[in-house]
């Protein structure tokens, strides 16, 4: 095992570096998807793409490293939210903010469902959100705010199914997914309607995405 006190700290210059490579990667990916290549993100952080190399093995941890740190400040925006004195605003305000963040980044799907689906950290964030989901979809449900046979990960699907439906108009009305939040939310709402058919879904079995490269 490694010795802690034998791993030397990055030097300014590198941890600068590392600074602009990330968000220009972060930038990038999220206007042109996971399809940008390496060189734009080295041309647009100033360095070379040798640099790159030195800082992230591979394209997919590049990735993970930029989409774990969106999906951790999510987490963070549920737990905080899970506090909030009405757990139905909870779970609706981090619903929308789950939504907004997938329709604004738009490798952030490619992520998270395909290309580095499998790599250690991206999943180790995912069990995190799920586990902030299912505690905010528990708490509204056990205050009577939304019906009782939704479950956390039938809320995941839904998050990620409103930029899906609303990305074809994504361009020309950037905020329609804010009426079909509405939409979902209100087909929540513990209104004593006919119980939903079939069992709840389960966790996504992970697909092994083929290795990605520079």
């Amino acid at each position: 095992m490694t010795d802690p006190a034998a791993v030397k700290p990055m030097r300014s210059d590198a941890v600068r570096t590392r600074k602009l490579l990330v968000t220009a990667a972060a930038d990038a990916f999220a206007e042109q998807g996971t399809e940008v290549p390496v060189s734009e993100i080295a041309e647009r952080a100033g360095i070379g793409k040798a640099t790159v190399f030195r800082h992230f093995t591979t394209k997919d941890d590049l990735l993970a490293a930029i989409v774990t740190e969106k999906m951790d400040r999510l987490a963070e925006t549920g737990e905080r939210l899970a506090q909030a004195e009405d757990p139905a605003y909870g779970l609706r305000e981090f619903m929308s903010a789950a939504v907004e963040l997938q329709v604004e980044d738009r490798a952030f799907c490619q992520v998270v469902h395909g290309v580095a689906h499998d790599h250690p950290e991206v999943h180790r964030s995912q069990e995190k959100l799920d586990a902030v989901t299912d505690a905010l979809t528990d708490r509204a449900r056990r205050h009577g705010a939304i019906r009782q046979d939704i479950t956390g990960q039938d809320v995941m699907l839904l998050m990620s199914g409103i930029p899906q439906t609303t990305s074809r108009l994504q361009d020309t009305q950037p905020h329609l997914w804010r009426r079909y939040l509405h939409l979902v939310f209100d087909g929540m709402q513990a209104d004593g309607t006919a119980k939903l058919p079939g069992p709840p879904p389960h966790a996504e079995t992970p697909v092994t995405p083929p290795p990605s490269s520079f």
